[in-house]
């Protein structure tokens, strides 16, 4: 494993529990970051604070609840610099055709994976802004380049994410804070249990490697785009899906 310089940086990540978020964890802590995971599951958070250890900080809250991110925000703000924000808290909402999926389930969709990112960035950005350096990366999907029938809750939340991340990348091209977003290919985490298993076929028949991506493989490319090293990349959508989208 390539070690990425992130000695001394503080980074926040949302969905911080399981899967990809925790994997980010482990990445970021063994590059000498210090880690403050935020997710909505209590229990699940304290677990993967205790496995993580070196100072690992975590907190439960709703992350669709502007006055919780904001006063989870101030007291990280408040303890030191906040240097990088990873938002990869998300939920599938289930799976059905369009015309029969819900409006509350499709609100909720939209609020956990496109609303909650703007309400952290809102949060951190002036902080980050003062500071005239940060690094904030977005994960979006595959699905919110090409689509994925019955998943067009999910799809439509994750497009949203890239827009957000192209034009927040901008308004902030010179200000030391760069945006970037990544769309994986679907990873074998908890997140399957939200999905038809006619759905997870349908994904893995999608890419060309054959095989799911690992969360470690998207955690290396976070790192990477949470660094230093990461300079003149802003507004970016990098692809990390077995070669299903070249684009």
């Amino acid at each position: 494993m390539n070690t990425i310089d992130l000695e001394g940086r503080t980074a926040i990540i949302t969905g911080g529990a399981q899967g990809i978020g925790y994997a980010t964890a482990e990445r970021m802590i063994a590059s000498g970051a210090r880690v403050i995971l935020w997710d909505i599951n209590r229990e699940g958070v304290e677990a993967a604070v205790e496995n993580l250890g070196r100072g690992t900080i975590g907190l439960s809250l709703d992350l669709t609840d502007e006055h919780d991110v904001i006063a989870a925000a101030e007291a990280a703000i408040s303890a030191g610099s906040v240097d990088v924000l990873v938002n990869n808290a998300g939920i599938t909402g289930g799976n059905a055709k369009t015309w029969e999926l819900e409006a509350d389930t499709w609100r909720q969709t939209v609020e956990v994976n496109l609303i909650a990112p703007f309400l952290t960035c809102k949060a951190v950005v002036p902080h980050m802004m003062t500071n005239g350096y940060g690094r904030i990366v977005n994960v979006s999907s595959i699905a919110g380049k090409e689509g994925n029938p019955n998943a067009s809750h999910y799809s439509a939340s994750k497009a949203g994410l890239i827009g957000l991340t192209k034009s927040l990348g901008k308004e902030l091209a010179q200000s030391g804070v760069l945006v970037n977003c990544l769309t994986p290919a679907a990873a074998r985490t908890p997140i399957f249990d939200q999905m038809s298993q006619e759905h997870i076929d349908f994904m893995l028949s999608k890419i060309p490697m054959g095989r799911f991506v690992e969360p470690r493989e998207v955690a290396a490319m976070i790192a990477w785009l949470s660094s230093e090293e990461c300079s003149f990349t802003t507004g970016g959508v990098f692809d990390i899906s077995g070669g299903r989208a070249v684009y």
